[in-house]
């Protein structure tokens, strides 16, 4: 019953086509996560060209995600889908092509990373504010547990090795190559979602065609303000980000060094048990219906997942270390599968797109400010402190937001059922 539960959206079509599509093009992106280093590498570049390169695609998504929150609430979902797959296709196969024929240069690649960050941006809020018009409530939590299931496999793991071999039985632009050929079936699988109930925003009261953008975005940042369980998870959001993706992804490196030995071999191996960690939990979250207590077994769950953290600095077995990157990657899946799941219960569906790129964009923001102050504060503190502090500040943040925002009043007094969600107003059939 509880593998059944998690399959249950596929008994409807535009789902079936969705999932299908995102799987392709994030298996697309892991592989231009490989691709792309090698061909700047291939090109002659270094470290500085191909952190330019990554930064130009940061800047496209970190500096349009606000702006791609209010387009999914402004227009179709599905045509800003299907237009943003349709400029990933464009993009990597003018790339594929300056490649194939030796004239690719550093800045094209620049411009592609960007373009990309760029449709990523408007991509993933359309996503999120697509779902619920096309699955009824009950079946969004196994929805995003999927969705977390097949991205950490594709993106993480399964992309990039096969841009790996590619890269080494052939070329760079193979692998780019491969890159466009995913592009070009998600674009084409993309265009038979069907174009009823699949993404024509609600509008609020006031709503009308001339309304600014600032306009827009003020009204997401009052929803966020006046909510509290929504304010309240994404200031511990923005602590967790800033507290812990820094040390893990900067600093853990030198404890495998210098604590157990280990070389880039090992990192990439913790990496891989945290991603299966996350797509696990992810999968068994959508096997079973939404806790009743969903907001104190997020938040709870999240900061608890981070304690094994503030040990990492004392560990000397590489077990040990795979354990505790195991825990915190099998809460973070559970809770992310939770959250999204949340946003599109209980978010009015008319500002669901912009509260999931606020969303996204607070994670983001924080995220490159970590990783650049890990680096300095280990110059001057011991990196098993700044582990401890990091596992510590985290779950005690959780439970203070968990009674600030009264989330054991609050989810008890909204209990999400399909007959009491915000947005189970109109539910599609099974196609």
């Amino acid at each position: 019953m509880a593998a059944l539960r998690a399959l249950r959206p596929f008994r409807h079509r535009e789902f079936r086509v969705l999932i299908s599509a995102l799987s392709i093009s994030i298996f697309g992106s892991g592989m231009w996560a490989v691709a792309m280093v090698y061909e700047v590498i291939h090109l002659g570049g270094g470290p500085l060209e191909l952190s330019l390169v990554a930064t130009a695609a940061s800047v496209g998504l970190v500096g349009f995600v606000l702006a791609g929150g209010i387009a999914a609430d402004r227009f179709p979902q599905r045509l800003l889908i299907i237009a943003v797959e349709g400029a990933n296709l464009a993009v990597i196969a003018t790339v594929t092509l300056l490649a194939m024929l030796n004239v690719l240069q550093l800045w094209h690649l620049a411009i592609g990373a960007f373009v990309l960050g760029v449709g990523q941006a408007f991509f993933f809020p359309a996503y999120s504010a697509l779902l619920p018009r096309i699955l009824p409530a009950e079946d969004l939590l196994a929805a995003n547990g999927m969705e977390g299931t097949v991205r950490p496999i594709l993106q993480q793991a399964a992309g990039p090795a096969i841009a790996g071999i590619l890269v080494a039985a052939f070329s760079p632009a193979h692998s780019i190559a491969g890159v466009a050929a995913c592009h070009f079936l998600a674009f084409a699988i993309l265009n038979f979602l069907g174009r009823q109930n699949t993404g024509v925003p609600e509008t609020s009261p006031d709503h009308n065609a001339s309304r600014s953008f600032l306009r827009d975005l003020r009204e997401g940042f009052s929803y966020t303000v006046r909510t509290p369980w929504l304010l309240w998870t994404l200031v511990w959001a923005c602590l967790s980000v800033l507290f812990l993706i820094g040390p893990i992804e900067v600093l853990l490196p030198f404890v495998v060094r210098d604590q157990i030995g280990g070389d880039s071999r090992m990192f990439g191996f913790l990496l891989a048990v945290m991603g299966v960690g996350s797509a696990v939990a992810a999968l068994a979250t959508a096997s079973f219906p939404l806790p009743r207590r969903y907001l104190t077994v997020m938040v709870v769950t999240w900061g608890l997942g981070s304690l094994p953290v503030a040990a990492i600095g004392f560990m000397d077995s590489v077990w040990l270390l795979g354990a505790a990157m195991l825990i915190f990657g099998v809460t973070e899946g559970m809770g992310t599968v939770i959250w999204g799941t949340l946003l599109q219960r209980r978010v009015p569906r008319h500002l669901l797109g912009r509260i999931s790129s606020l969303d996204f964009f607070v994670s983001l923001a924080l995220m490159p400010v970590s990783m650049a102050l890990a680096g300095p504060v280990a110059e001057v503190v011991p990196i098993w402190l700044i582990f401890l502090v990091a596992g510590l500040v985290c779950p005690f943040m959780a439970f203070v937001a968990v009674f600030a925002a009264r989330m054991m009043t609050d989810e008890i007094e909204n209990p999400l059922t399909p007959a009491t969600s915000e947005a189970t107003d109109t539910q599609p059939d099974a196609v």
